[in-house]
């Protein structure tokens, strides 16, 4: 198999050496170079033609977020940005980059061998996506008029006896603006985990709250999941679904990965399974690996209604495959369906 062609762009000539050595050690990828700043990238780009680039985003000259900007509408490559800011991180894949990973904060052989490791995979699980380049702008200011109207669309809450869980990974965090940022404020209850780390998902969360009809937050143990909101998973707690006689609540709390994973999606849909059965609609959306594959199975089992993102419209076809081999999903859908398909089981629901 041919090696995927890497190139990596960053300032620090310590973290250029330090990735080369450490990418290169697999024999599926080639560091075919590396670039210092924008200017430079983009001539490397032409002369080299990577398959996959590694960006850092605060570089001299030309940030990562508008270099970006200026290169996927030339240059549709896929990139995994590298940054320990979360702003920035949010900026790039709203920006076209396909993923991020945070730079490692403990310079021990461990810690870098498990960054690499990390890293290596994202390089391979993108290798071969299509980019589609930045998400269009939302105009925030007439998104929160709309959360104030009287909605029409159909979505009724069924008594506070439905709840909605979705789950995603790689390419997640804009796959799921997509199908959450036009559900009208009076959708049942949504319970998201993305794969993120801790401190990403509350700006996540934060941002999401801008752009969608219904309110986000960031998970806190005993959050009521209620009629026109949003819970994200936090990044290093579980997220577990609980219903008592007023209705359904989270358990926020630290445990052991599961499923390779803290938050997992595993943990969320198999808790909606116990806590919800029949009367909730599971989504697993993009994402390389199987977490959830398992828990939006048992979903199914218990008769909720669940929901595949196709693979034409994946960045990585992973998580909803297995879930499908499983024998998991009623229905696979491109992502630009999926909200609307929500939408539509819940006037069945009625």
């Amino acid at each position: 198999m041919t090696p995927i062609r890497l190139l990596i762009v960053d300032d620090s000539l310590l973290i250029r050496l330090q990735f080369e050595k450490g990418i290169g050690r697999d024999q599926g990828i080639e560091v075919v170079g590396t670039a210092a700043n924008a200017i430079e990238a983009m001539q490397k780009i032409e002369q080299l033609k990577p398959d996959v680039l590694t960006l850092d985003v605060e570089m001299p000259i030309m940030s990562g977020i508008d270099f970006l900007k200026k290169l996927l509408p030339q240059h549709p490559i896929p990139v995994v940005v590298v940054s320990s800011r979360a702003d920035f991180a949010l900026d790039a894949l709203e920006a076209g980059a396909l993923d991020f990973i945070e730079k490692p904060t403990a310079r021990t052989p461990a810690d870098l061998t498990r960054f690499f490791d990390a890293l290596i995979a994202k390089i391979k699980a993108i290798a071969n996506s299509k980019v589609r380049g930045a998400r269009p702008l939302v105009d925030i200011r007439q998104r929160q008029q709309l959360r104030q109207q009287p909605v029409s669309l159909g979505a009724i809450a069924d008594g506070g006896s439905a709840v909605i869980a979705i789950g995603a990974s790689t390419g997640g965090t804009e796959a799921i603006i997509q199908v959450v940022k036009d559900l009208p404020p009076t959708t049942p209850g949504v319970v998201i985990v993305q794969h993120m780390p801790a401190g990403f998902t509350k700006l996540y969360a934060e941002r999401l709250d801008k752009i969608c009809l219904m309110s986000v937050k960031e998970a806190q143990d005993g959050d009521r999941v209620e009629t026109g909101k949003i819970v994200i998973g936090a990044g290093d707690f579980h997220l577990f679904l609980k219903r008592d006689l007023k209705g359904y609540y989270v358990n926020s709390r630290k445990g052991e990965k599961v499923s390779g994973h803290c938050p997992s999606v595993d943990v969320l849909f198999q808790s909606v399974a116990a806590a919800a059965g029949a009367h909730s609609i599971g989504v697993i959306l993009t994402g390389m690996g199987a977490d959830g594959a398992k828990g939006i199975t048992e979903m199914r089992q218990k008769g909720a209604y669940t929901i595949g993102q196709d693979q034409e419209s994946c960045v990585v076809y992973g998580m909803p495959m297995e879930a499908y081999k499983l024998g998991g999903i009623s229905r696979q859908l491109p992502l630009g369906q999926i909200g609307r398909e929500i939408l539509n089981q819940l006037a069945r629901k009625r």
